[in-house]
């Protein structure tokens, strides 16, 4: 490229003559210079020292290396780690002793160390525990409450809040007190507006689950469910990550809302949440379109709370050590081999079965039945 350079061809034409940038051919011109060609390096290697000045001399890391498998075959404690190998050196009068942190990169450089590096698996897709959710073919809607705030002047506050998974179409009601019968009306009309998703998944609180003293008991808000053929999901106690969606957007409606401003009464808290609803809608506009589609709201308006309960609910549970789970008041052996792990109970109330999934989040493809049990859930009409 130089030589044709130098020869009188344009930059341009030797650069796409040779396949290159136009500032490549003028990089290496000005490299050559006014040089004999054959007096000019054309390696590609970066001016100055070839070697970091502040790199551990060879000797240095070569006794390090002794020093460590002389402790590893000869140590009564078998200690052979950067801490250990930096005290021998002291103990052994070295002049020259590297720090803890310099002897660890030594390790780690030469291939020598013992523990493995841990391994970080990929996260399991968004709804991984139901498979339509998973797969986009239905949506879920989660459901949670953010209680013990206080307006200024002791007036107490309770937020029921609802999002979806894909669509984040979002509803938040700040109330005086929220109740199993107000969170009810609640998703009644969100849903009248918006239309029934597949799944409304719940945590394990009385509002939602209902009592949990008598064995048996299906509350008002699981009961609407399965009025209106939502499959009501229920999560387990005490583990992080399934009610992870609605958890951000209690925190992201308590930053945008709550904190942000001083609200004087419920009636203004009302307002700015309405506000910060509607923004939010607005943005998730696209989001909303492209989410799985939702099912109008059937006529009447209310289930009958007389009618036998049809349908599916779900229980997600982490079992025993001896195999167990607990729900609806009654404990259910599941499979004895499969300790200490995530299941998820379906009770079909039409069949009167509970069929038990494994769960795990690292194959959340691979969901094998563990075991299926008899179970008939009794009649009882709705205190509604």
């Amino acid at each position: 490229m130089v030589a044709a350079v130098r020869q009188g061809m344009k930059i341009r034409a030797v650069a796409r003559n040779f396949h290159v940038s136009r500032p490549t051919v003028e990089r290496w011109v000005r490299h050559a210079k006014s040089k004999r060609l054959d007096r000019v390096d054309f390696s590609d290697r970066p001016r100055g020292c070839h070697h970091a000045a502040n790199r551990t001399p060879q000797r240095v890391e070569t006794c390090v290396l002794d020093t460590r498998r002389e402790l590893r075959e000869r140590s009564a404690l078998g200690e052979c780690g950067a801490v250990a190998i930096h005290q021998e050196l002291e103990a052994q009068g070295e002049v020259t002793i590297p720090s803890v942190r310099t002897i660890g990169r030594i390790l780690a450089r030469r291939g020598v160390l013992d523990r493995r590096r841990r391994r970080r698996y990929p996260p399991p897709p968004a709804g991984w525990y139901l498979p339509d959710v998973a797969q986009a073919r239905a949506e879920l809607d989660t459901a949670d409450t953010i209680e013990d705030l206080v307006i200024e002047g002791g007036i107490p506050v309770t937020v029921l809040n609802v999002t979806s998974l894909w669509g984040g179409l979002a509803e938040s009601w700040p109330e005086a007190e929220i109740s199993s019968k107000i969170a009810a009306n609640r998703l009644i009309g969100h849903w009248q507006e918006f239309g029934l998703p597949g799944y409304a998944q719940f945590d394990n609180d009385t509002r939602f689950q209902g009592p949990h003293q008598f064995p048996d008991v299906i509350g008002r808000v699981t009961r609407l469910c399965l009025g209106l053929g939502v499959t009501p999901v229920f999560v387990p106690p005490r583990e992080m990550g399934f009610q992870a969606v609605i958890e951000n957007f209690n925190g992201r409606w308590q930053r945008a809302v709550w904190r942000r401003f001083h609200h004087r009464s419920l009636e203004e808290l009302q307002q700015r949440s309405a506000s910060f609803i509607l923004a939010l809608r607005k943005k998730n506009a696209p989001r909303m379109e492209l989410a799985p589609s939702r099912r109008s709201f059937p006529a009447p308006a209310r289930p009958d709370p007389a009618a036998p309960l049809t349908g599916r609910i779900i229980f997600l549970r982490r079992t025993t050590e001896r195999g167990g789970v607990h729900f609806l008041g009654r404990d259910f052996a599941v499979d004895r081999h499969w300790a200490h792990r995530l299941v998820r109970c379906e009770v079909e109330l039409d069949e009167d079965l509970i069929r038990f999934f494994a769960l795990r989040r690292r194959e959340p493809q691979h969901q094998r039945l563990l075991h299926e049990v008899t179970y008939h859930l009794p009649h009882r009409s709705s205190n509604e």
